[in-house]
């Protein structure tokens, strides 16, 4: 089978800019094989960063010209990447930018219109991996389960720290994955109240101590009684969880320490009910893997069979990017790439908008 030479695209809900991996892909005795060639991150400037934070307010005809523009910009980055690096390319596999996702609507939309950022990088671009899904009932999310069943199966869990936390694992060769809750997008918005982008390390988070009222409101939270498949959007995080840190009278340390209490009771709960008694292992990757205090609390509340295993760095911030690498490989070769048992939907897909450059 032929080596895919891709760029994998991803802009996630924590709002810390465009990762981009190129990435080889190919099959290996029937088991699908990477290497992740070089990467970059671009972060959004303060004016991005709004337009694409307040999208969800924008009337229709300014959302689908932001789509337009943002998605000439991804175009733009992504033929600097290629041609700074030198880089030989089949395609661009590229999520956009989630602005809405309402699936109990039938709705979702990523920002990055696939022609525009076709034409601007002059590459073949397949995007638009979610509205099949939301076609055949499903919740168009979470996306990144086909890539942990494909790649990283040798793991008994794999968490995902973006804006939100969600994980995926095997129950009877049966993939399950769902959004967890929250992870990033309440910690950079508490941070971002003193202009900062985010704890690093979660050194704030470590000197702060517990508000026991904000953290049984978090986690009286709805959304956690909802069995899955389910999935939130940042529509669910202003209406529901906003509220709550705005009206928490407390010092920027203890938002931050009980947000990450909150954060880490979720998923070991969550890890608890779904592993069985021997030994497993936890994958995580995502930018909240970096956070050491975030990583330390999870481990005094998991059970201490669960060995938690963070790979390299490079991994961590840029395993989503190569997730959409290989769910456009898997288009291209008309294989599966959403999965049924993860979104909810009538069938299995092979998912992803086709645009040719002009």
């Amino acid at each position: 089978m032929k080596v895919y030479k891709t760029v994998g695209m991803m802009s996630g809900t924590s709002l810390d800019g465009l990762d981009l991996a190129y990435c080889h892909i190919w099959k290996d005795k029937d088991k699908w094989a990477f290497e992740i060639k070089c990467t970059d991150s671009v972060s959004y400037d303060q004016k991005m960063e709004k337009e694409l934070k307040d999208s969800i307010h924008l009337p229709a005809e300014k959302l689908l010209q932001l789509h337009n523009t943002y998605g000439t910009w991804l175009g733009e980055k992504a033929h600097s990447f290629i041609t700074d690096n030198n880089l030989e390319v089949d395609f661009i596999a590229s999520h956009g930018h989630t602005s809405h996702h309402r699936p109990e609507l039938g709705l979702t939309f990523q920002l990055g219109s696939g022609q525009h950022l076709a034409n601007a990088s002059q590459k073949k671009v397949i995007c638009d991996f979610r509205s099949n899904d939301l076609a055949l009932g499903g919740q168009g999310a979470p996306l990144v389960p086909i890539g942990d069943r494909l790649i990283f199966g040798a793991y008994d869990f794999c968490l995902n720290l973006g804006g939100i936390s969600n994980i995926s694992f095997e129950v009877k060769d049966r993939r399950i994955a769902y959004d967890i809750g929250l992870a990033n997008m309440i910690l950079n918005y508490i941070t971002r109240k003193i202009d900062l982008n985010y704890d690093k390390d979660g050194n704030m988070a470590r000197s702060g101590e517990i508000n026991t009222s904000m953290l049984n409101e978090l986690n009286n939270l709805k959304y956690y009684l909802l069995p899955y498949p389910k999935s939130i959007g940042y529509e669910w995080f202003l209406e529901e969880v906003v509220p709550i840190v705005e009206n928490t009278d407390d010092t920027i340390e203890n938002l931050l320490h009980t947000s990450i209490h909150h954060i880490c009771e979720k998923i070991a709960q969550q890890v608890s009910l779904n592993a069985n008694k021997q030994k497993q292992r936890l994958f995580i990757t995502g930018g909240g893997a970096l956070n050491s205090f975030l990583i330390e609390t999870l481990k005094q509340k998991l059970d201490p069979k669960i060995e938690v295993v963070v790979p390299d760095k490079q991994l961590i911030e840029f395993k989503e990017a190569l997730v959409f690498a290989l769910m456009g490989v898997l288009r291209e070769e008309r294989e599966i790439n959403i999965l049924k048992t993860v979104t909810g939907a009538k069938r299995d897909s092979s998912s992803g908008v086709i645009f040719l450059p002009n």
